[in-house]
């Protein structure tokens, strides 16, 4: 049996180099053999007809959290892989919130050698502080040294500036990437959505932008003395942006993700409270979604992440101050995010370089590129498609999404992970 496989037809969409081109692939075994017009393929390799439609490199997702271990009733790691593939998501980042806490060497390997047949490339990211405590540094050092790029404490903050010194001047001895959650706990963990007019109408305690955006002034200023690679894991409000911008100016190792809700959705959707809208951090102003689009197209902000968080009904369905902060996102990031080219806010390349080139640099993966040698990894996608976003159609058990009803434009309809067909649509 052939080892080749041609995908021939496609509109080759390569953010990393810029290509943008009818033209060919050709797979050998888990690899990128050939990218190019059309290509002659060996007699007896398989051959995919993509019919114009549009081939990327796989989605790479760097903010998914997962129930295992510890909570397999709001999702499996096979279910959390099947979700990605259908959203043509080819790598998840998995956050180190579960129990136990995957914050050393041991629980990292007992993480990878559970996802080993999962559909999708999973990367755990060990948590910065032991138990995500905030009070004492985790094995940066000897993760670092056994091919972990990654730590973050997730969906909390390092809040104590001493032990985030320390952080920063470890980390930048082994090369690694520090990823903060943004959210001062005395100005956020009383509230439930964005503070202002809208808050105080609905009733419900609110979160400043100020919680995000003192945390992330305070460690731009820990970087100037202490330099590392600092990743500020999602975005919300023109006053962090500017914050931003101010680094990167300066030439300070800063890059910056957004969740897809916090460019497609305001404040205003929690209005008849509803629970699938609540997130950490909050839906933000009108005013700071513009803002965040802005910093899209301008490159300040660098990735763009799901943000998926699974949570069950029971979690969901009470009042809205009592629910849990979370939503799902793996299969509607790439259909929502396709929302910016197709009103002209973004070129489709800049889109996906956000969710393909510019996460694998940060990573250091041999992914994210149509080159010859990466691995396979690929989705197959069409650009224009109309569809609605319906829960019962998810793949995912729990169906906590924001987008319920959501007009959308575009559908994944191949997922490739090493060269195999993971998910393929069917009516």
């Amino acid at each position: 049996m052939s080892d080749f496989t041609l995908y021939k037809n496609a509109r080759l969409l390569d953010p990393e180099s810029g290509l943008d081109q009818p033209g060919d692939i050709l797979i050998e075994g888990n690899s990128i053999a050939r990218v190019g017009g059309q290509i002659d393929a060996p007699k007896d390799a398989k051959v995919v007809d993509c019919a114009g439609k549009c081939l990327c490199p796989g989605l790479i997702d760097m903010r998914v959290f997962v129930g295992i271990p510890g909570a397999d009733y709001r999702d499996t790691i096979e279910n959390t892989g099947e979700s990605a593939a259908a959203g043509g998501v080819t790598t998840v980042c998995v956050q180190p919130v579960t129990d136990p806490i995957i914050d050393d060497l041991g629980r990292v390997e007992f993480l990878a050698s559970r996802t080993t047949k999962a559909k999708v490339n999973f990367i755990p990211f060990p948590a910065i502080t032991k138990q995500l405590s905030g009070k004492q540094m985790t094995e940066i050092g000897l993760m670092s040294k056994n091919g972990i790029k990654a730590f973050t404490d997730g969906n909390k903050s390092v809040a104590n500036p001493a032990l985030m010194t320390r952080v920063l001047k470890y980390a930048s001895m082994f090369d690694a990437l520090i990823i903060q959650h943004l959210a001062v706990p005395e100005l956020s963990e009383s509230g439930c959505m964005n503070a202002g007019a809208l808050a105080t109408r609905l009733g419900l305690p609110g979160i400043p932008t100020a919680a995000e955006t003192i945390m992330l002034e305070r460690d731009i200023r820990l970087l100037r003395s202490n330099p590392c690679r600092y990743h500020a894991a999602q975005i919300t409000c023109q006053d962090s942006i500017e914050v931003v911008a101010a680094a990167k100016r300066d030439k300070l190792p800063v890059t910056a993700g957004v969740a897809v809700p916090h460019f497609s959705l305001n404040e205003y959707a929690i209005e008849e409270y509803r629970t699938f809208t609540k997130l950490s951090p909050p839906l933000r102003s009108e005013e700071d979604r513009v803002a965040v689009l802005n910093a899209l197209k301008d490159g300040t902000i660098d990735v763009i992440v799901s943000g998926h968080d699974p949570e069950d009904p029971e979690s969901k369905r009470v009042p809205f101050q009592e629910a849990e902060a979370g939503v799902v996102g793996l299969e509607t990031m790439l259909p929502v995010s396709l929302e910016l080219y197709h009103n002209g806010s973004l070129p489709l390349l800049d889109i996906l370089a956000k969710m393909t080139c510019n996460p694998a640099r940060l990573m250091g993966l041999e992914t994210g590129a149509l080159k010859e040698g990466a691995p396979a990894d690929l989705c197959l996608f069409d650009l224009d498609t109309p569809n609605r976003v319906d829960p019962e159609k998810m793949v995912s058990l729990t169906k906590n999404t924001p987008f319920d009803g959501r007009p959308i434009q575009g559908r994944v309809l191949r997922t490739i992970v090493s060269g195999k067909t993971v998910f393929e649509y069917s009516v």
